[in-house]
């Protein structure tokens, strides 16, 4: 399957005003695993914090939070570089982008970024440009097609198991693409992980104490871990 390229331009008019609210309503962050990247998101400093739903101008942005299983194999990534150089790198479900833009600095080749929010198209841009660096960003929704993703060493799924039934969805997905990539998986332990059946199929590569903030945010979650998809 052929990777294909989309513009961006959201719920709001343009893709400058996308650009314009992300960076009025979210902060640049390093208190995270990764201090060595500057992300941007919802802080307890930003309005959207403690803002009402209906008072939010994007829809369900999860691209705003760097979830605990992107944050450990983020971290993974930037420890262990010489696996990710020279590699071709998938990151799928990207979010803020924060493990393609620390695979671009790990050296790999090519690094494409998806997600099927187009809000978080343009989020992942901007922290890729607070960060020095340029991914290649995929707006539609790679799971609903059947053909395998060709020419990709490494596929990376940072906290996509959130959901037991998307789950099975995405293991199914993953078993079929492991036949070409390695398959990197980043989550704190969430239900989908385990009721989905997924840790059958799972090596423990590494594990992460996270920080209080992430801790709160992800449901007393304290720890991170990083697997690889056997």
């Amino acid at each position: 399957m052929r990777l294909v390229h989309s513009h961006c331009t959201g719920v709001f008019s343009n893709r400058i005003a996308i650009r314009n609210a992300i960076a009025q309503l979210t902060k640049i962050c390093t208190s995270h695993l990764t201090p060595e990247l500057k992300i941007r998101l919802i802080t307890p400093e930003s309005y959207l914090w403690k803002c009402k739903p209906e008072e939010c101008p994007f829809v369900d942005p999860f691209w705003a939070f760097y979830w605990a299983g992107g944050q450990a194999v983020t971290r993974y990534i930037l420890d262990n570089t010489a696996v990710f150089s020279g590699s071709n790198v998938l990151d799928v479900g990207s979010g803020c982008g924060a493990s393609a833009i620390a695979a671009v600095k790990a050296g790999a080749r090519n690094v494409f970024a998806n997600d099927i929010d187009r809000v978080a198209c343009e989020a992942i841009s901007i922290n890729a440009y607070l960060n020095a660096v340029m991914v290649h960003i995929v707006n539609h929704n790679i799971l609903a097609r059947s053909k395998k993703i060709n020419n990709m060493d490494i596929l990376i799924v940072g906290d996509m198991f959130y959901d037991t039934e998307f789950g099975l969805t995405m293991l199914t997905w993953l078993l079929d693409q492991k036949k070409c990539s390695r398959i990197l998986i980043g989550d704190p332990g969430r239900h989908g992980l385990i009721h989905a059946g997924v840790s059958l199929h799972l090596k423990l590569l590494a594990e992460y104490q996270l920080l209080d903030l992430t801790v709160m945010e992800n449901n007393g979650f304290k720890t991170s871990s990083v697997w690889e998809l056997l």
